[in-house]
């Protein structure tokens, strides 16, 4: 009941271009722009509001993004699920500090097929270090949606039809988004995740280690062992999120901030960044990704790598850029019976259609101290990659964006699963972007200047 009056609150503050103030589910609800404001933009429109209300109660950049990110566990499990792992940029103009969190999924030490969860761990570190809400506050609004359940939206709906298969042969996934005659239900249906939600009740209260340790971590061991893919107590206990300076690259004369080399994670959109900075041999950006990518020896084939991206801005200058991933839509296939969790898929050595080469989050600035020109993120894709590239060439040619279709303007690719998301400042004005071609959102929450 709080929540409900909470997020109703919120509703009469947050500006929606081109949708009604009751912040349906719509395509076409990507973009908002106002002078002063806090900016929050992502794939899947709940979790777009969950960080809205965190920082209409003057949340950090960092605490919407962490509050964006367990909604999303809960309302867009494909892709941003418990068992998953990402990476984030973190821009905080007036501590002087750019840091790269990185907690991607990792490889057990025993092998298989299923990977160690860095999520939980990896927000919960951020959190720690640039939030101001306490961390009840931006878990509980995930745990909600989960426990009281939310209507399927477009959004996740969009990305089932291709997961039918592996929805249907795992028993919670099955339970929870298919009906009675064995088909997947439809936008508009309820859903809900009782055994996630009181995971989330433990992370809630007892902190990120509820989910590494004792009950929960204890239930992943021992399913993983009895499918012949372990992952051990001691493989949970041991993770370690990697903290570290992101690498900045130049593009016009604007500053960008991006994951750094060696980890396998935004190496697409840097090779592309370093294509267009060099001239591109004067083809078009379409081109020049396909030439970038067959040098790297990928792929852009079709079909749902489960991996989303969401950035948040706040009115203290700190500006946050987040991917996550499950390897692959829903990952592994398989969840923990009794704690809700579907477990990602294993990291395989020389995949040149994994995931992880294509999430891409980046912070451009003109200067150290100088206020972000750009927070996005691409996920899922080469497109979404491209697209984002894109952007900061237009923005280094002086170009004026405030409209999300503008965000795909140079022939990328587009679908519902490989997307670009992103804050665009023009001036002192800046514009919420969600991807065209998708259903996500961008909502802007106003201050008072005087």
């Amino acid at each position: 009941m709080i929540l409900s009056r909470l997020l109703a609150g919120v509703a009469g503050m947050v500006l929606l271009a081109g949708c009604s103030l009751d912040l349906g589910d719509t395509l076409g609800g990507g973009g908002s722009s106002i002078k002063g404001g806090a900016q929050v933009v992502g794939d899947e429109p709940n979790a777009v509001k969950a960080g809205a209300s965190v920082l209409a109660q003057s949340g950090s950049a960092v605490d919407a993004v962490t509050a964006m990110y367990f909604t999303l566990a809960s309302t867009y499990p494909q892709a941003a699920g418990l068992g998953g792992g990402g990476v984030c940029i973190v821009r905080d103009v007036k501590k002087g500090i750019a840091e790269e969190f990185s907690f991607l999924p990792k490889k057990a030490s025993g092998g298989g097929e299923y990977a160690v969860p860095g999520n939980v761990r990896g927000f919960a570190a951020m959190q720690s270090a640039y939030g101001s809400l306490p961390w009840r506050k931006v878990v509980a609004i995930g745990e909600s949606h989960a426990r009281a359940g939310f209507a399927l939206t477009r959004a996740l709906r969009s990305r089932l039809g291709d997961a039918e298969g592996t929805v249907r042969l795992d028993a919670d996934l099955a339970r929870e988004f298919m009906d009675e005659s064995g088909k997947l239900k439809e936008a508009g249906k309820t859903v809900a995740a009782p055994d996630l939600a009181a995971t989330l009740a433990a992370i809630r209260t007892e902190g990120a280690n509820a989910f590494y340790t004792g009950r929960i971590a204890a239930a992943i061991a021992a399913y993983t062992s009895a499918q012949g893919g372990a992952i051990t107590v001691a493989d949970l206990g041991d993770y370690k999120v990697g903290r570290a300076t992101p690498r900045v690259m130049q593009v016009g004369g604007n500053y960008v901030y991006l994951p750094v080399a060696g980890k396998g994670v935004g190496v697409f959109a840097a090779a592309l960044i370093d294509a267009v900075a060099r001239g591109g041999d004067g083809q078009a950006l379409s081109d020049v990704a396909q030439k970038t990518l067959t040098g790297l020896g990928l792929q852009n084939q079709g079909g749902d790598r489960g991996a989303t991206g969401f950035a948040a801005t706040d009115t203290n200058d700190q500006t946050v850029a987040c991917a996550v991933t499950m390897n692959g839509s829903f990952g592994s296939g398989r969840s923990v019976p009794g704690i809700g969790v579907t477990l990602a898929r294993a990291p395989v050595a020389g995949d040149a259609v994994a995931s992880t080469v294509f999430l891409a989050p980046v912070i451009a600035s003109s200067g150290a101290d100088a206020p972000a020109v750009l927070t996005g993120v691409g996920a899922g894709g080469a497109g979404g990659s491209a697209a984002l590239v894109d952007t900061l060439s237009k923005l280094a040619r002086g170009q004026t964006i405030l409209t999300r279709n503008e965000l795909r303007t140079a022939g990328q690719g587009a679908s519902s699963s490989d997307t670009v998301n992103a804050i665009v400042c023009n001036g002192t004005a800046c514009a919420a972007l969600s991807d065209p071609a998708a259903y996500g959102f961008g909502l802007t929450v106003p201050f008072d200047e005087k």
